[in-house]
């Protein structure tokens, strides 16, 4: 007869004891729990899109990297009531829609077979595209010139302030190519200008044609100040620090030889 099995014994668990320090605190993963505390930003554990970190790399290397005057140009731009004064103004000239000029014509026709003389267009109008504002600004018949400080590539735009200076056109530096598209009706412009405008608003243009001038025509630091060269945090409390090292050591040799 085969031996009979010694019963097992249950085996007493372990008393876990909880560690002061590090309290445990258990998650719930139920709707609405675990919510991560208010005010906490987590942005910079975000996978951004690549043209976000794209965009973002590049204004890094713009102050990394000694930028070249004709480049570097482009980051100065008008102040905001600048800006405010100078839109009001054109908005005043904005290029009519496909729908305004159906309209227009029809009056146009219209007003024509009853016999009454009416002109078909008005006199003033924001000009837009490169080549159509390059050839205004070539001719000497613009008046203002406004360029986005965000072309991209910058090429497309790079010698236009130059040609402006050349041909003696006031020309304005602005935020932002889409504001400057929103004008004449496209999504981005690189450029717009203006040929005239009526004499109730010879005053703003006379004021916008003094400030062009003053801030870029006539401002030498644009053709000669270079950009970018600014170091991270970590690199400029590295440079601080060598050359307080540096200063130390200098004030000590001085001292060992009874200069100090």
């Amino acid at each position: 007869m085969a031996p009979r099995k010694a019963a097992k014994k249950e085996a007493t668990p372990a008393k876990k004891t909880s560690d002061p320090l590090f309290p445990a605190r258990p998650r719930n993963f139920n709707i609405g729990g675990a919510i991560r505390p208010q005010g906490r930003d987590l942005s910079r554990f975000v996978k951004w899109p690549k043209y976000v970190r794209i965009q973002r790399q590049r204004a890094i290397l713009y102050q990394r990297l000694k930028v070249p005057p004709a480049i570097n140009q482009f980051t100065k731009v008008i102040s905001r009531n600048e800006a405010l004064s100078l839109f009001n103004l054109l908005n005043n000239y904005r290029p009519e829609t496909n729908a305004e000029k159906k309209q227009r014509l029809r009056e146009f026709a219209a007003a024509t077979a009853e016999g009454e003389d009416t002109t078909s267009k008005s006199e003033f109008q924001v000009k837009y595209g490169l080549k159509h504002v390059t050839s205004l600004v070539e001719e000497k018949k613009a008046v203002l010139v406004v360029i986005a400080c965000d072309v991209d590539p910058v090429e497309l735009v790079l010698w236009l302030p130059a040609l402006c200076r050349k041909m003696d056109v006031p020309f304005m530096i602005v935020k932002d190519k889409a504001r400057l598209g929103a004008l004449v009706h496209m999504y981005t412009a690189t450029c717009v200008a203006i040929t005239g405008v009526n004499p109730a608003d010879q005053g703003t243009l006379k004021i916008m044609q003094n400030l062009a001038k003053e801030k870029f025509n006539d401002n030498p630091d644009l053709v000669r100040k270079w950009g970018g060269g600014i170091m991270g945090l970590k690199t400029q409390a590295k440079l601080e620090k060598r050359a307080k090292a540096v200063a130390l050591e200098e004030a000590k040799k001085l001292a060992s030889l009874g200069r100090a």
